[in-house]
């Protein structure tokens, strides 16, 4: 039920629905849009001046391809999407690479490689970001949201401790400052 009211606010996003079709026809594996433009749209939507598009600061494109871990892969699929379509910030990220990086970039020890989309989603900061769509082939709107939707249509930011700590979560929370962009969201630490 909650899969459908994400859905319409979705499909009323002319701009989104348009950046999911070129994910779609990108040919990428497995490709999806998630993260931060999700939690953007809804929360935009329900608790701030409604959505623009246009101000997102980058488009998360999760495709899992792990025929390929490098760097170049993730830049050659960023390039594809920027090829259809050259105006959103594209960031296409292979989530099967995340192990290969992640340690390097945020400190800590060596994670596991993920083996699935939905594994991947399973570790994104907050709850409300661990979601992620993609059109399939007749034009549904599929949802990938592993620990479910309320956090991102209730507006609750907490911190999903999967893979990310404490002190992480709250530098995340200090920079984003979501009760003051997004008044009646509760922050919950």
């Amino acid at each position: 039920m909650r899969d459908d009211d994400l859905r319409g606010l979705v499909g009323a996003s002319q701009p989104l629905m348009r950046a999911l079709r070129t994910v779609r026809d990108s040919g990428l594996p497995d490709a999806w849009i998630g993260a931060g433009v999700l939690r953007d749209l809804v929360w935009d939507q329900r608790y701030g001046h409604g959505f623009d598009f246009s101000q997102a600061r980058d488009i998360d494109v999760a495709f899992f391809d792990p025929t390929d871990l490098t760097r170049a892969n993730d830049e050659h699929a960023t390039g594809r999407l920027t090829a259809i379509w050259p105006g959103p910030p594209w960031e296409a990220k292979n989530q099967a690479a995340v192990h290969t990086w992640y340690p390097a970039r945020f400190g800590g020890d060596a994670v596991p490689a993920l083996r699935s989309i939905a594994d991947a989603v399973a570790t994104w900061p907050e709850y409300a970001t661990a979601v992620a769509i993609r059109l399939d082939a007749d034009g549904r709107i599929a949802v990938c949201a592993p620990h479910g939707l309320d956090d991102l249509l209730d507006g609750i930011w907490q911190c999903n401790p999967t893979r990310v700590s404490l002190v992480v979560s709250a530098q995340r929370l200090a920079r984003q400052r979501p009760a003051d962009r997004w008044p009646g969201v509760r922050v919950l630490t």
